[in-house]
C-alpha cells in the first residue's frame, strides 16, 4: 500500500496538462454559458427562460472550479489570453482572484489542522473550546456552519466574505474586492434599469444565487461529512489531511459534469497539480485512491454532513449537537 510521499510521487504522471483539453473545455464551458445567459434573457417563452437560467447556474459552477484550477496553476499557466479570461470572470463571480488565490492556497496548506486560523475554510472547533466559549462565539461559529450561511452564499460568504470583509480587514491591500462589489451590483442595477427586473433576476441573480449556493454546500461537504479526521498540527501531514479530511462526492454524470470533478476531491487535495479533467484517471489507476470516505447529494448524505457541529476529541469524530449536549 502506498501512502505519504511515495502515494504523491505516484499521482505525479497525472500531473501533466493536455494542453489543448485545458483550451478544449475552457473555451466551450465559457461559450455555453455565455449561450445559457443569452438565453435567460431573450427567449420569449418563460419556461425556456428558467431551463436557461438554470444552465447559466450550473455553468457558473463548472467554469469557477475550471478558474480554482487555473488559480492553482494546474492549467494554462503563462497564458495572457487565459489570464485575462480568469481575472475577468474572478470579478464577475465577485472572487477577486487575489484574495480568492491567497485564502484558498492555505486552505490547502491547513486543511483539516484543529488550531489553525480558518482562512479558505470552515471553522472547526474542540467540543470543549466551543463549551468554554463565550455566547458570542459560539453563535458566530455555528452561523457560519449553519444551512442558511450556505444558502445565502452569494450575500454572505461572497459578497461578504469575500470582498466587504477582505476590504475592510485591509484597505490597501484588498482595494480590489471593494471594486469587484461596486463594480458587480453596478452590472446588476444597469440590468434592472436597462432590461427589467425578469430579465436580471433570470440572466443574474438567479443563477449567481444558485451557482453560489452550490459551491458553498460543496465546499463544506468535501471537509465536514461523517468519518472526516481532523488531527492536532503536531500529527498532522498532507497525505493524511488529503485522504481522511477531503471526501469523494459520488455524482451522477451530469452533476460529475458541472462539478468539473471537484468531487474527486481527496486527490485533489493530495495533489493540486492534477487537471480536473485527468482526477478520474488517476482514481482508476491508483488503487489507494479507490477507498475513499464518499458522500454524495442524496437528502439523507447532506443532512448527515449539515448536522456536525464540533470535533469531540475524545470520541476522534465529528459529532452533532445532541451529541455535543448529552455526551
Amino acid at each position: 500500500m502506498l501512502t505519504g510521499k511515495e502515494l504523491i510521487l505516484a499521482t505525479k504522471p497525472f500531473a501533466k496538462e493536455i494542453r489543448w483539453k485545458s483550451w478544449y473545455y475552457t473555451i466551450t464551458s465559457f461559450l455555453l454559458l455565455i449561450g445559457t445567459t443569452a438565453g435567460a434573457g431573450y427567449f420569449d417563452n418563460i419556461w425556456l427562460r428558467l431551463l436557461c437560467s438554470f444552465g447559466a447556474a450550473m455553468l457558473l459552477a463548472r467554469v469557477f472550479i475550471i478558474f480554482h484550477d487555473y488559480q492553482h496553476h494546474t492549467i494554462l499557466r503563462g497564458s495572457v489570453i487565459a489570464d485575462f479570461m480568469f481575472t475577468v470572470f474572478g470579478i464577475y463571480m465577485i472572487t477577486p482572484p487575489n484574495i480568492w488565490k491567497r485564502s484558498h492556497d492555505h486552505h490547502h496548506a491547513h486543511n483539516a489542522k484543529l488550531f489553525s486560523a480558518s482562512i479558505g475554510s470552515y471553522p472547526i472547533m474542540t467540543r470543549q473550546k466551543f463549551l468554554e466559549a463565550t455566547k458570542a462565539e459560539r453563535f458566530g461559529y455555528l452561523a457560519v456552519r449553519h444551512p442558511i450561511n450556505m444558502f445565502f452564499a452569494y450575500f454572505t460568504t461572497f459578497s461578504y466574505g469575500m470582498c466587504i470583509q477582505s476590504f475592510l480587514s485591509s484597505p490597501r491591500r484588498h482595494w480590489d474586492s471593494l471594486a469587484t462589489l461596486l463594480l458587480h451590483y453596478t452590472i446588476a442595477v444597469f440590468l434592472i434599469i436597462k432590461f427589467g427586473w425578469l430579465t436580471w433576476f433570470l440572466t443574474f441573480f438567479l443563477p449567481f444565487f444558485i451557482s453560489h449556493m452550490l459551491g458553498a454546500y460543496l465546499f463544506y461537504a468535501q471537509h465536514n461529512f461523517p468519518g472526516v479526521i481532523f488531527r492536532k498540527n503536531a500529527d498532522w501531514n498532507y497525505s493524511y489531511a488529503a485522504l481522511e479530511s477531503s471526501s469523494f462526492m459520488d455524482l451522477n454524470p451530469f452533476m460529475q459534469w458541472v462539478t468539473a470533478n471537484i468531487g474527486f476531491h481527496h486527490i485533489h487535495h493530495l495533489n493540486a497539480k492534477i487537471p480536473f479533467y485527468r482526477l478520474p484517471e488517476a482514481m482508476a489507476a491508483i488503487p489507494e485512491l479507490q477507498t475513499a470516505k464518499v458522500t454524495t447529494l442524496k437528502p439523507s448524505d447532506i443532512v448527515a454532513c449539515l448536522r456536525l457541529k464540533v470535533w469531540d476529541a475524545e470520541q476522534n469524530k465529528m459529532i452533532g449537537w445532541d451529541e455535543m449536549t448529552t455526551a
